[in-house]
C-alpha cells in the first residue's frame, strides 16, 4: 500500500507515517503521526521523534517484504503475530537468510546479490537510528549492485 507506480512504471515509495491529523481551525501545530505501525522503527515508539533514519527503517521493511514475499506482520498461530523485520534479523544472525527468501528470489537471483541486499536491509533495520545508513548510502549500495550485475 505504500509503494506507488508512476505512469512510466517506476516504483515510488509513499509516505509511511508522516501524515498528521490537524484540525482546520487549529492555531498551534500539535500533531499525531498516523501510519502503518509495522513500518515504525522502535526508536519512534520510545522517543516519539520522527527522523530521516525512521524512513530508512521503513525502507528496510520494504526490502525484506520484497525478498521474502511476506507481509510486515504475519501470523505464527491463531492467536499470535510476528514482526517480519524481527524475524528477518533473527534469521540473519543465525545465518539462515535463505529460510525466509521467496522461491522466486531463490530461483531468479544470484546468491551473492541476495546476500548483499539482505545485508543492506539488516543495516536499515538496526534498532539504533544512529547506526543505520542514510538513504543516500542505501541508494548508492543498491546502484552498485545493479551496475555490477550488468557488467
Amino acid at each position: 500500500m505504500n509503494i506507488l507506480i508512476d505512469e512510466e512504471y517506476r516504483a515510488k515509495i509513499s509516505n509511511f507515517r508522516t501524515s498528521r491529523a490537524v484540525a482546520i481551525n487549529q492555531t498551534h501545530l500539535t500533531t499525531q503521526v498516523k501510519g502503518t505501525f509495522s513500518y515504525f522503527d522502535s526508536e519512534y515508539f520510545r522517543s516519539g521523534q520522527y527522523t530521516k533514519k525512521s524512513d530508512v527503517y521503513s525502507f528496510g521493511v520494504v526490502l525484506v517484504e520484497l525478498m521474502s514475499g511476506q507481509k510486515p506482520v504475519f501470523s505464527i498461530s491463531p492467536t499470535g503475530t510476528r514482526s517480519l523485520a524481527m524475524h528477518f534479523i533473527t534469521l540473519m544472525e543465525d545465518r539462515r537468510l535463505f529460510d525466509i527468501l521467496d522461491a522466486r528470489i531463490k530461483e531468479h537471483c544470484q546468491n551473492e546479490e541476495v546476500v548483499v541486499v539482505a545485508s543492506i536491509a539488516k543495516r536499515c533495520l538496526n534498532l539504533h537510528g544512529r547506526n543505520r545508513p542514510t538513504m543516500r548510502e542505501v541508494t548508492s549500495d543498491l546502484e552498485r549492485i545493479i551496475k555490477s550485475s550488468q557488467a
